[in-house]
């Protein structure tokens, strides 16, 4: 099969993201993976990076940029989220409390959908949010499931700790007490996508009077199903 447009610069900007759609990668592992001369591959991705379609992690290496998941969003075409929020729905209405999800964007994790509680004292996190990587469950979950050399870079400055992230991944479930912000607790869960990697968090908050300081007992449960609802959500729509 022919993947060629006729468009030179065009098809091989494409090999680049092609590329990186399987993870970060190197200027060298471009070039392996592309097929593409060195100046040219670097080339490309320093443009694409230009304009946001491909960034750098902490090492550096290239991935794929913040403006891909703006287009997505934009063009109403963002399967998680069109998938999540009945699910956030139903999590919110079974335990009474806010259902968030959540991303992780570089060192920040977004509150990309919500389903508020209607009434009462509730944790209200607007979505559009940025909140740090460093406290609540919601980062626990983003953090947990990443390669170690990451994952002991997001514990610099971190509220919790590796012996925390080892307890997470062990159950498949996080919470926190007063961890983000005083007064609320909070838990969450991990939401997979292709080959099982965590894409997103889905969480519940709300005040400790009401989740009390044992928050995992009361909601550990539904918001594990919630995840597992929208990762095999994901799976038959993709």
């Amino acid at each position: 099969m022919d993947n060629s447009s006729g468009v030179g610069v065009l098809d091989k900007a494409v090999l680049v993201l092609n590329a990186l759609e399987a993870g970060p990668a190197s200027l060298a592992q471009l070039v392996q993976a592309t097929g593409l001369a060195r100046p040219t591959a670097h080339r490309l991705a320093v443009a694409l990076e230009h304009h946001r379609i491909v960034s750098r992690d902490t090492q550096g290496r290239f991935v794929l940029g913040p403006r891909l998941s703006e287009l997505s969003t934009a063009a109403g075409e963002d399967r998680l989220l069109a998938v999540a929020a009945p699910v956030l729905m139903q999590v919110r209405d079974l335990t009474g409390e806010s259902a968030q999800l959540y991303r992780r964007q570089g060192d920040e994790r977004v509150c990309v959908a919500a389903a508020e509680r209607a009434s009462g004292l509730r944790d209200t996190v607007p979505v559009g949010s940025a909140l740090p990587m460093t406290a609540g469950s919601a980062a626990q979950i983003l953090l947990a499931w990443e390669e170690p050399d990451r994952l002991h870079r997001g514990l610099r400055g971190a509220k919790f700790t590796a012996a925390t992230l080892a307890s997470v991944r062990r159950r498949g479930w996080a919470h926190s007490v007063g961890e983000r912000e005083q007064g609320v607790a909070s838990v969450s869960a991990p939401i997979r996508g292709s080959g099982g990697k965590v894409i997103a968090a889905v969480s519940v908050s709300g005040p400790i009077e009401r989740l009390t300081r044992a928050p995992g007992r009361l909601h550990a449960v539904p918001v594990m199903a919630a995840a597992e609802r929208i990762t095999e959500a994901m799976r038959r729509t993709s």
